[in-house]
């Protein structure tokens, strides 16, 4: 057993998860004096003040397991005594907990982009980086990771300014942290000028070819690759636009979903003002794409205005939910007139929630949007579950015709279907997100016919 240490080594820190998280988690045992975030292993090194405060972080975390931002992490003591400069450059570092040297400084930056709420164009990568100097090509792909971008410029001055300056920063409030890195590559290779690639040096640059992938094949020392545009899951877009929800769709838009739509907004009016607030309403739209926020609206009680990740998002939410049945009354959902909903006391904010299911794994919650069906998906249950305790939750809510209590990779699922579909969609609204057992339950719509 490793000796106790001032600096505590955590795992599983995926890349949702930000310093300032990690800081709140210990800061009820001590001062952190140091930070060293390890992001090609997930892992974190903290260095608290004194041995006793580390102590006391980890005996209150071998009773109570750590979450941060839904995600579980593992902390132990680090087999380092002190975190040095050395330390954080990733020398003399034992196997745990090793990192790679860091890059040498050159014109070429590795942007990850994490808290994804807005599309990242490269239009937008220019307006950011741009001002710290002349950029020459810009790149963008996807990871299992998230979002990436190569970012070339014409000087390593310039490059070097731009990490300075925007390394941490969000490009919109609360969302889109820039991770910015140099690149090991010595040139990009860009042949074609598009939403997902540009030379600013050679704009006759034709634009992507039918069935071509835009991207070269960049390896970054083996960590960072370019997942080709036609791959599968993992290589799709985080965010809500046409390319993910026709890869998660087959390949092709469902019927009557356009792509085109721009406005984030919808208005849902024949709502039950005595039933309905603004989590339900969350619940439910939640499963067509990230939610912004939520107001009621006063002078109307039976109408409520949503804001949308993206207008896809929106687009989605229209299509699949117009008509919708909720507690005995027939939803009416169209775009709204407003483009967004302002800030105010009396809206809900949903921005940065952890509930939001499109904060990873966008291609797969693509492919669980469809409309309100008699049969909802629970997961993330506790393991010792069993069905009948399922039913005492969801049967205030109607009638239970068949349930299935399942695994799938060891944890537990379960399939409840219900006499109608409004029946389903009122269990959905009024129980996704709740806590059993200290386990939060994530519910979707299924579309299987029976079970």
């Amino acid at each position: 057993m490793t000796e106790p240490s001032k600096v505590i080594h955590v795992r599983n820190v995926g890349h949702e998860i930000a310093e300032n998280d990690l800081l709140q988690l210990v800061q009820p045992f001590g001062v952190v004096t140091k930070l060293v975030m390890l992001r090609a292993k997930n892992q974190a090194l903290l260095q608290m003040q004194d041995v006793a405060a580390a102590v006391d972080v980890i005996q209150y975390f071998t009773n109570v397991q750590p979450s941060v931002r839904g995600r579980n992490v593992y902390i132990q003591f680090s087999s380092h005594q002190e975190l040095t400069t050395m330390d954080q450059n990733g020398q003399g570092r034992k196997s745990g907990e090793q990192i790679s040297q860091e890059t040498e400084p050159n014109r070429i930056l590795l942007v990850s982009i994490h808290h994804l709420l807005y599309p990242i164009t490269v239009e937008v990568l220019h307006q950011v980086f741009s001002p710290h100097g002349y950029v020459e090509k810009i790149v963008t792909f996807q990871k299992s990771a998230g979002s990436q971008a190569l970012i070339q410029f014409q000087t390593r001055q310039s490059a070097v300014a731009a990490r300075t300056a925007l390394q941490g920063r969000n490009i919109y409030d609360g969302c889109c942290q820039l991770d910015v890195q140099f690149s090991n590559l010595s040139e990009l290779q860009v042949n074609f000028n598009n939403e997902r690639s540009r030379d600013y040096t050679n704009p006759s640059l034709p634009t992507e070819q039918k069935g071509r992938s835009s991207q070269p094949n960049y390896a970054e020392g083996g960590l960072y690759g370019v997942q080709p545009s036609g791959a599968r899951p993992g290589g799709y877009p985080q965010m809500g636009n046409a390319a993910a929800v026709a890869a998660a769709f087959g390949g092709g838009l469902p019927p009557g979903i356009s792509g085109t739509n721009e406005r984030c907004t919808v208005l849902v009016s024949n709502l039950d003002p005595d039933r309905i607030d603004e989590d339900k309403l969350f619940n439910l739209f939640s499963i067509y794409g990230n939610i912004v926020r939520i107001k009621l609206l006063r002078n109307k009680p039976d109408h409520a205005l949503v804001q949308m990740g993206d207008g896809f998002q929106a687009e989605l939410a229209v299509h699949f939910l117009k008509g919708a049945m909720l507690f005995e009354k027939r939803m009416e959902v169209n775009f709204s007139k407003h483009p967004t909903i302002t800030a105010a006391p009396d809206t809900h904010e949903y921005q940065n929630s952890n509930l939001n299911r499109f904060n990873r794994n966008a291609a797969k919650n693509y492919r669980y949007c469809c409309s309100p069906t008699k049969i909802i998906h629970l997961s993330t249950l506790p393991q010792e579950i069993t069905e009948e305790e399922i039913v005492c939750h969801l049967e205030e809510h109607g009638t239970i015709v068949n349930t299935k209590l399942f695994e799938v990779n060891g944890k537990k699922q379960a399939l409840i279907m219900f006499e109608t579909e409004e029946q389903a969609t009122e269990a959905l609204v009024c129980k996704h997100a709740i806590t059993i057992n200290r386990s939060v339950i994530r519910i979707s719509f299924s579309q299987l016919q029976n079970i």
